[in-house]
């Protein structure tokens, strides 16, 4: 299965890929520039949210956060390549919806692996006064395996393989 952009085709995976790529790329852009301008300490309420700098050294909901930065590091990227072998092998058999949630969802595993390969955490921004702060590497992830989960079982209803 490949994918039609101007004057040629490109294969289903690398698109995925790309996109993953891209959307990780998104995510640390938005980090840096958070780190650059929130660093001393400043928090801006936008009512439904506020943006604060916060550092997660653990994974969800800051769950293993005692650990070594380093095995929450290795953990997170061998869990990060087994998701990424599997979404690549999967994406020429995903119709739109799904394959879209697999690109967000490895986009925003990937934008968290690379910010937390620092040893400082992972740079979360996104606070709603009843949530945990979070970024958008995070709801990329949400996001996508809503997607990837919605797209699967519309995909695979009986009604869906009779038409």
């Amino acid at each position: 299965m490949s994918v039609r952009v101007p004057g040629r085709l490109l294969p289903v995976r690398t698109v995925l890929a790309l996109t993953a790529v891209g959307l990780a790329a998104l995510d640390l852009l938005i980090k840096a520039f958070v780190m650059v301008n929130m660093s001393d300490g400043r928090v801006l309420d936008y009512g439904v949210f506020t943006l604060r700098l916060a550092y997660n050294t653990g994974v969800a909901f800051s769950l293993g956060a005692s650990l070594s930065p380093w095995i929450v590091a290795a953990a997170t990227a061998a869990l990060v390549a087994v998701l990424a072998v599997f979404l690549l092998r999967k994406a020429p058999h995903l119709a739109r919806i799904p394959r879209s949630g697999a690109a967000l969802l490895l986009g925003g595993a990937l934008g968290n692996l690379v910010d937390r390969l620092d040893g400082a955490g992972v740079v979360d921004y996104l606070h709603t006064g009843w949530f945990p702060t979070f970024n958008l590497a995070d709801v990329f992830v949400v996001g996508g395996a809503v997607l990837l989960v919605i797209g699967s079982m519309r995909a695979s209803s009986p009604a869906q393989e009779e038409a």
